[in-house]
């Protein structure tokens, strides 16, 4: 069984930086905490609104992380010419909305395919990987796959949010699906949005599934246990899972 890599996100580090201004606390040293404590990979969010992640953290990160870093940014000239300039190992494109308070849903690979081929193809021109953020739903995969992506990464929160039982297991054998068909169509499967240590094993168990990312909940438990405590929790927690299905 493959290992299941882990992203964290580091945004909402910054978030709380800039609630009252100044340098602290330092995604940079969360992104440092982060990789001694088991992650695979950074992720962090350029916003257009700059709500949380700024250039200059873009800049450090991409100059100093020895792991990989995951650019997530919108389908925008501004953001592809920050990529460009700081080639990360991957750009994640995300739908992105001013008035939302986190990204609510997957983009419309489908109905945008013409507007988002033209970043696609300069990303993977300059060898930057490409992911498309989008629901579990075989019309957005197939979209992907023609753009030329690298990756999806299904969006989770439906099934992370769902409060009774039936209704979970009904969003997980969506993903479930997905990830299968992504996998016939030559497309690596990430998954985020929403994962808790609560939810998490049942997605890290599918085994066409090679990376989650996480990020407002590790940011929120290491309040109370620290942030390397939460980061090896959720890494066994994973770990744990996908060893039970191997």
């Amino acid at each position: 069984m493959k290992h299941l890599r882990l992203g964290v996100n580091i945004d909402h580090v910054a978030t709380i930086r800039n609630a009252r201004g100044g340098v602290h606390p330092d995604p940079l040293r969360a992104a440092r905490i982060a990789e001694a404590a088991g992650a695979d990979g950074l992720t962090a969010h350029l916003r257009e609104d700059r709500r949380h992640i700024s250039d200059g953290d873009i800049t450090r990160l991409a100059k100093e992380l020895t792991i990989p870093l995951n650019f997530e940014m919108a389908a925008t000239e501004e953001m592809l010419r920050i990529a460009l300039d700081h080639k990360p190992h991957a750009s994640c494109l995300v739908p992105e909305k001013r008035e939302e308070r986190t990204t609510e849903g997957g983009l419309d690979v489908a109905g945008g395919h013409n507007m988002l081929q033209s970043y696609v193809t300069e990303l993977k021109s300059a060898k930057i990987r490409v992911s498309l953020f989008i629901e579990a739903d075989q019309r957005q995969l197939e979209a992907a796959a023609r753009l030329g992506a690298d990756i999806v990464e299904i969006h989770a929160g439906a099934y992370c949010d769902a409060e009774d039982g039936h209704r979970r297991q009904q969003e997980l054998e969506r993903i479930r699906k997905a990830a299968a068909i992504a996998e016939d169509l030559g497309l690596e499967c990430h998954a985020g949005h929403g994962l808790t240590f609560g939810t998490v094993g049942p997605i890290a168990a599918i085994p066409t599934i090679a990376e989650l990312n996480i990020g407002h909940f590790l940011i929120g438990e290491a309040i109370f246990i620290g942030l390397e405590n939460a980061i090896q929790k959720m890494r066994n927690l994973m770990d744990d899972a996908r060893k039970a299905v191997a």
